[in-house]
C-alpha cells in the first residue's frame, strides 16, 4: 500500500470564509475517487508541520484573523520557504494570498508584515471589489468569488495567475487575478475556486504526486456537476 497524499491545512480555524475549507475536501475526495490514500493535518499557531508533506493550503480571513496569525506565520517562514524551494504546491486564497507577500498594509496604515515568499505587496483601500469572477489561465478557467478591499501589486519576478476583465482582480486596474511563483499560487477567488475548476485541481494533484514521488496516472473524473456549478457562477451578475 502506498503512503499516503498528506494536505497540510494552514490555520483552518482563524482563515476560513467563503468556504475556503471545502478546496481541501475537493483535493481530498479528487483523491480518493482514484485510490489514493489521504491525510489532513490541520496546523494552526502553535503546531508544528508532519514529517511528510505534500501540498499546502491556505484560506482567507479578515484583518483581524491575519493579525491574530502573522507572528506565528513567521514562526513558519523558513519552513514554508523551505517547501516552496522544494516544489511543494501550495495554494494561498485571499488572506493568505497577502500574507504570503511582502505586506499587507491595513485601512489604518497598519503594515502586517508577510513572509515575502510571493513577490507581492498589498494595501487596503476604501472600496470593495466584489463578485462572481472567471479568470482565463494556463490551468483552464478559474471561476470563484472573490470580496476584499485589498489591491495586490505584482513584483518584477511575478507571474499572474491568470487574467479578468477590468474592475476586478489583484487592483481593479490591470486585468491580472493571483500570481504563480514555480508551484506557489495565491488567489482571491473563494467559492471554493477549486469546486468549480477541476482542471487546476488536478493541476495541483499532479504537482503533488510528483513531490510525492507517486508517478501513478490521474484517472479521468466526470465533472459534469462542476462544470455546471462554474457556467451558472460565470452567468450571474456581478
Amino acid at each position: 500500500m502506498s503512503s499516503p497524499i498528506t494536505i497540510v491545512h494552514l490555520y483552518a480555524k482563524e482563515m476560513n470564509i467563503y468556504g475556503d475549507n471545502g478546496n481541501i475536501l475537493v483535493l481530498q475526495k479528487r483523491l480518493e475517487w482514484r485510490g489514493f490514500t489521504v491525510e489532513v493535518v490541520r496546523v494552526g499557531v502553535g503546531d508544528s508541520f508532519p514529517k511528510n508533506v505534500h501540498i499546502v493550503m491556505g484560506g482567507g480571513g479578515q484583518d483581524a484573523g491575519q493579525q491574530a496569525i502573522a507572528d506565528d506565520l513567521k514562526m513558519k517562514q523558513t519552513q514554508l520557504q523551505k517547501f516552496a524551494d522544494n516544489g511543494v504546491p501550495m495554494l494561498m486564497i485571499c488572506g493568505m494570498y497577502q500574507m504570503f507577500g511582502k505586506a499587507f498594509i491595513t485601512a489604518d496604515n497598519t503594515n502586517i508584515a508577510g513572509i515575502g515568499i510571493l513577490d507581492v505587496t498589498t494595501k487596503a483601500e476604501s472600496g470593495r471589489l466584489v463578485g462572481n469572477v472567471c479568470s482565463q489561465s494556463d490551468y483552464g478557467q478559474l471561476i470563484g468569488y472573490e470580496n476584499h478591499s485589498g489591491r495586490t501589486s505584482l513584483g518584477v519576478h511575478s507571474k499572474a495567475l491568470g487574467t479578468v476583465p477590468t474592475g476586478q482582480g489583484n487592483d481593479g486596474v490591470d486585468g491580472t487575478e493571483g500570481v504563480r511563483l514555480n508551484n506557489v499560487f495565491g488567489s482571491y477567488l473563494h467559492g471554493p475556486v477549486l469546486s468549480k475548476s477541476p482542471q487546476f485541481a488536478d493541476y495541483l494533484l499532479r504537482l503533488a504526486l510528483d513531490v510525492a514521488g507517486d508517478a501513478r496516472e490521474l484517472e479521468p473524473i466526470d465533472d459534469a456537476l462542476e462544470l455546471r456549478a462554474a457556467k451558472v457562477a460565470v452567468s450571474r451578475p456581478r
